[in-house]
């Protein structure tokens, strides 16, 4: 898990670099928010080992595993981390993929110290403020990426509990947006909210449903 950035760190011991992943791309609801982490070379071996050791890509742990590395990350001193959104109207106005990018560069650019090289999973991203090697399944692949895919995750998740509280017909804080089947009965009941992204086919199906027509 930190053969990737051990690699940049032979070439540049000192060099900062940080991870970036995304949560919430195929949502149906809500932003889609990217994580940012950076750890220093002599840190990350140590806490890889020690008060991080399991840590891994967010969908291969369990929501109270997810909560834990997230306490331990926020509260550790040697990891910088930060946060970047773009809401349902951004993915609207902008597509998924350029509101992800976006998302991501806004993590980037809100941790406080600027990386000099970004491990990004999945795809090249566009827009970055520093040079980035994207590595597909990075989040299992990458230290960094698996933590900076935590803190997407549950930033994200954190995030869907309170919209929950806000729209409580549509159930967001037991499937996060997604377009599983409790979701998509309570779209077709209700039609959208004003945190559905009205550009995704989906929803748009609801909002134009048939007279009596039940999902």
């Amino acid at each position: 898990m930190l053969d990737f950035e051990k690699r940049l760190w032979l070439i540049n011991p000192g060099a900062v670099v940080a991870g970036v992943d995304e949560a919430g791309r195929g949502c149906l609801a809500g932003p889609v928010v990217a994580g940012a982490v950076s750890i220093s070379n002599e840190a990350a071996e140590r806490l890889y080992a020690g008060d991080l050791a399991g840590l891994n890509d967010s969908k291969q742990l369990t929501a109270a595993q997810r909560d834990h590395f997230f306490g331990r990350m926020t509260a550790l001193p040697e990891v910088s981390w930060a946060t970047g959104l773009c809401s349902a109207a951004e993915i609207d106005r902008l597509n998924i993929l350029a509101a992800t990018h976006l998302a991501m560069r806004r993590a980037v650019e809100a941790l406080a110290v600027r990386p000099e090289h970004l491990l990004v999973d999945g795809l090249p991203v566009k827009g970055l403020p520093c040079a980035s090697t994207a590595i597909v399944r990075g989040d299992s692949k990458s230290f960094l990426i698996a933590a900076a895919s935590v803190i997407a995750k549950v930033t994200r998740d954190r995030l869907m509990r309170d919209m929950d509280a806000r729209y409580p017909a549509y159930g967001f804080a037991a499937h996060k947006g997604y377009g599983v089947h409790e979701h998509m009965a309570a779209l077709f009941r209700h039609g959208s909210c004003a945190e559905h992204r009205h550009t995704f086919r989906p929803v748009q199906d609801a909002d134009q449903k048939l007279p009596g027509f039940e999902y």
